[in-house]
C-alpha cells in the first residue's frame, strides 16, 4: 500500500473513495514536480530535497476529502492541493534552520546539505509557487493562503518569543499550535470545499474541522513523545524535550507542587545534561497526573472536530473524517 493511502492516516474509506483520493495525490505529486522547476538546475535540485522526500501528504488528502461534498472532480481542487502541500514544505525548509536540524525524514535536512541562506530562499521559493497556484484559483483563494502564511509566521514568532509573564503557558502553547500548524490543515479544508463549489456553510464547517484536527494531531506527538517506546512510534522518546520544546505534557505537569514537578523543574534548569537524566524526566511524565490532562485535552479537540461534523451529510467522506478523529486518539495508545 502507498505511503500516501488514507489507511496510513488511520481512514476508514469505501474503495471507491480509496481509489478517487489515491488517483488524486497522484495527480498532486505531478503538478509538485512542475511547480518546483526552474531553468537554474539547482534550484530545482534544492526544491524538490523535500518534494521527493515523501510523507503522508495529510494536508492535500484533507483537501481532496474535502472536495467529496461538492464536486471532487473540479480541476482546482488538485491546485488548491498542490499550494497547499508547498506551502506546507516551504515551513519545513525554514524550520530546519530555526531549529539547526541536522536530518528530515530521514536524510539531511537542506540547511546541513547546503547553507541556511539556501534553505532559507529556497523555502521562499516555494512560498511564491503556491502563491502563483492560488492565483489562477481567483482572488478569495489568493487572499485565504495569504492569511494563513501570516497566521503560520504569526504562530511561530508566538513560540519563538515564548509567553508573556501574564500569559498562562498552556493556553499560550494552544495558540501557538493552533497558528503554527492547524490554520494551514484548516485552510486545507477551506479550500478543498471551495474549489469544489461547495456552499459557504460547508466550507467553514470543514474549515473548523481541519483546525481542531490540527491541533489535535500536534497533542497527540506530545503525548507520543513521551508515552511511547521507540519500536511502537518510530520516534525516540524525549526528541521535543531535549531539543527544549515544552510540550503540553510538560506544561501541566510543572503547574503541580509534586515531589515530579519539582524533580521536572530541576532538570530542565540542568538542559537535560544526559541521557539518563532525560530518561528520568521521561519516567517521570509518564507517570504524572500532568499526562491524564494532556490526553484529556487532545480528546476534546477530536471529540469537538468530530462533532462539528453532524451537519455535513451522510456518506464515505464524512465516515473518513470521523475516523480521522478517532484515530488521533487511538495513535496515541
Amino acid at each position: 500500500m502507498s505511503r500516501t493511502g488514507l489507511d496510513t492516516m488511520g481512514i476508514r474509506a469505501d474503495p471507491d473513495l480509496e481509489s478517487a483520493v489515491r488517483a488524486g495525490l497522484t495527480d498532486v505529486e505531478r503538478l509538485l514536480r512542475d511547480a518546483v522547476r526552474s531553468e537554474f538546475t539547482f534550484v530545482t535540485e534544492a526544491s524538490r530535497h523535500l518534494t521527493d522526500a515523501g510523507g503522508k501528504r495529510f494536508r492535500p488528502m484533507v483537501v481532496l476529502l474535502a472536495a467529496q461534498f461538492a464536486d471532487p472532480a473540479a480541476p482546482e481542487v488538485i491546485q488548491a492541493a498542490a499550494a497547499i502541500e508547498l506551502t506546507h514544505l516551504s515551513t519545513l525548509y525554514h524550520d530546519d534552520v530555526m531549529d539547526e536540524a541536522p536530518l528530515r525524514r530521514g536524510a539531511a535536512s537542506a540547511n546541513a546539505r547546503w547553507t541556511n541562506t539556501v534553505a532559507i530562499l529556497v523555502g521562499d521559493y516555494l512560498f511564491a509557487r503556491a502563491s502563483e497556484i492560488t492565483a489562477d484559483l481567483g482572488p478569495e483563494a489568493t487572499r485565504i493562503l495569504a492569511q494563513t502564511i501570516a497566521t503560520l509566521c504569526e504562530g511561530q514568532i508566538r513560540e519563538t518569543v515564548g509567553p508573556m509573564p501574564d500569559d498562562d503557558p498552556v493556553e499560550h502553547y494552544l495558540r501557538v499550535v493552533t497558528g503554527k500548524t492547524a490554520s494551514l490543515i484548516a485552510a486545507s479544508g477551506r479550500l478543498g470545499a471551495m474549489m469544489a463549489g461547495a456552499d459557504p456553510v460547508t466550507a467553514d464547517i470543514l474549515a473548523t474541522f481541519g483546525e481542531r484536527i490540527g491541533v489535535g494531531f500536534q497533542l497527540s506527538d506530545d503525548i507520543i513523545d513521551v508515552a511511547s517506546e521507540t519500536a511502537a512510534s518510530g520516534k525516540t522518546p524525549g526528541t521535543d524535550l531535549r531539543a527544549g520544546v515544552r510540550t503540553l505534557p510538560m506544561l501541566y505537569a510543572l503547574r503541580g507542587q509534586d515531589a515530579g514537578a519539582d524533580r521536572l523543574r530541576e532538570l530542565l534548569a540542568a538542559g537535560f545534561a544526559s541521557d539518563a537524566a532525560l530518561g528520568e524526566a521521561i519516567e517521570i511524565l509518564r507517570s504524572h497526573p500532568g499526562m491524564d490532562e494532556a490526553r484529556a485535552q487532545l480528546n476534546s479537540w477530536a471529540s469537538s472536530a468530530r462533532d462539528c461534523l453532524a451537519p455535513l451529510p451522510e456518506g464515505s467522506a464524512k465516515t473518513a473524517l470521523e475516523s480521522l478523529a478517532d484515530f488521533v486518539v487511538a495513535r496515541t495508545g
